[in-house]
């Protein structure tokens, strides 16, 4: 698991990618966080997704929005509250980086058989759940 997470770190993959902007990786974090939430987070969202303080939180945003990759919009139904979205800027450049996850993991399995590749995502998806879940949560059970 090391060695994946550090071979699909944003910074190597914005190194490997040939066209379209670079990205800082902790920017890029932020911009997840925000599309996994389909679009609208608060910067007290962003410090908890990212599991860091809220004055961290708050000087990412505010880089995110520098660099025109997320804007502050007040929410419709509390005006005390301010909700980032993403910009069309930043959905290109999370589309990206998609497209280039994508290509290195089918490179990875392309000797794979389509039931291996689906047993391999099925358990995956298992394991990150049962992960994220922390220890003495419930296992996660395949429906």
């Amino acid at each position: 698991m090391v060695a994946i997470r550090r071979s699909q770190t944003r910074r190597t993959l914005n190194r490997l990618r040939t066209d379209g902007p670079a990205i800082d990786p902790t920017v890029f974090a932020v911009l997840d966080a925000v599309e996994e939430s389909d679009g609208a987070r608060t910067v007290g969202d962003i410090a908890t997704a990212l599991d860091v303080d809220q004055p961290r939180a708050s000087r990412l945003v505010a880089r995110a929005v520098a660099e025109g990759l997320l804007e502050r919009r007040a929410d419709q139904s509390d005006a005390r509250r301010v909700l980032l979205h993403l910009t069309p800027a930043a959905r290109v450049a999370l589309a990206h980086a998609h497209a280039v996850r994508q290509v290195f993991f089918g490179r990875a399995t392309a000797g794979w058989s389509g039931a291996d590749r689906s047993e391999f995502a099925r358990l995956l998806t298992r394991f990150v759940a049962d992960f994220q879940a922390g220890p003495g949560a419930p296992p996660h059970r395949d429906r």
